[in-house]
């Protein structure tokens, strides 16, 4: 390739905006000449190298905007460690049929099971396969449906998050909800019913949801849009965080201490 072949695809690039594959091109080029490859094939290799760039780009920009709490992976999640849920069960999940079903993820259990690192772990495969996620824990949900409230915008927020593919909320049950909160948490998943999916994370069985939002009847009509399509699992045993841990360890001469 002479030079001023190479000034004139360094121009061209340039101006397609297509920096990775003019990265790529004197490689490909010369890998293409020693394998025979006919114009389609390396024209081919050449635009998707351009694309898959993009794709990444564009998925960590998209994790970065989810606010996700900690960058997590299906791979790395310990299935020898939780054994209440089964491996295919979360990998047909990967898959992400869910969320173009429009349909949720319900994560059950108590703390340190997984919940989060599932409900983390699907949010970033949905950013890298170009899909708007958001994040957060359900009284950071509430506090931004009572700002915009406070500010007379909330049927235009919740607009615009019933836009978004796939919120998150963690922590359902951690925190007790007040009525006005309740109702705001109801109109979320409400909004959402058959439109967009949501993964909702909780540390309390639906039997005890009508404690968290102080009223049964509520807890139910929105226990009942959550679930009409939706993945439920159940996660069971001890914390992860505290494996190896003897919490209930005593000191060898307890009456030194008196």
């Amino acid at each position: 390739m002479t030079r001023t072949t190479q000034a004139e695809l360094a121009h061209l690039f340039r101006a397609l905006k297509a920096p990775a594959a003019a990265r790529a091109l004197p490689a490909l080029a010369d890998r293409a000449r020693e394998e025979g490859w006919t114009f389609e094939r390396f024209t081919e290799i050449l635009l998707a190298t351009e694309v898959n760039a993009r794709d990444s780009h564009g998925g960590e920009g998209r994790i970065k905007t989810a606010r996700f709490p900690a960058r997590k992976t299906l791979e790395e999640f310990d299935f020898t460690f939780q054994r209440s849920v089964k491996k295919t069960v979360i990998e047909h999940l990967g898959q992400l049929d869910f969320l173009h079903a429009k349909s949720n993820v319900i994560l059950l259990g108590p703390p340190g099971t997984g919940k989060t690192h599932i409900a983390t772990a699907l949010g970033i495969r949905a950013c890298l396969a170009g899909q708007r996620v958001l994040f957060a824990t359900a009284t950071q949900w509430v506090a931004r449906l009572v700002e915009a409230k406070r500010q007379g915008q909330l049927e235009a927020e919740l607009k615009r998050l019933s836009f978004v593919p796939l919120l998150i909320v963690d922590e359902v049950g951690y925190i007790p909800f007040d009525p006005e909160a309740a109702n705001l948490m109801f109109s979320l998943v409400s909004n959402r019913y058959e439109r967009a999916s949501m993964i909702v994370t909780s540390n309390k069985p639906f039997s005890a949801w009508g404690e968290i939002f102080g009223d049964d009847m509520a807890a139910t009509a929105m226990i009942d849009r959550l679930i009409h399509h939706s993945e439920i699992l159940s996660l069971k045993g001890n914390s992860y965080r505290l494996r190896g841990k003897q919490l209930d360890s005593r000191p060898a001469h307890p009456t030194e201490l008196d």
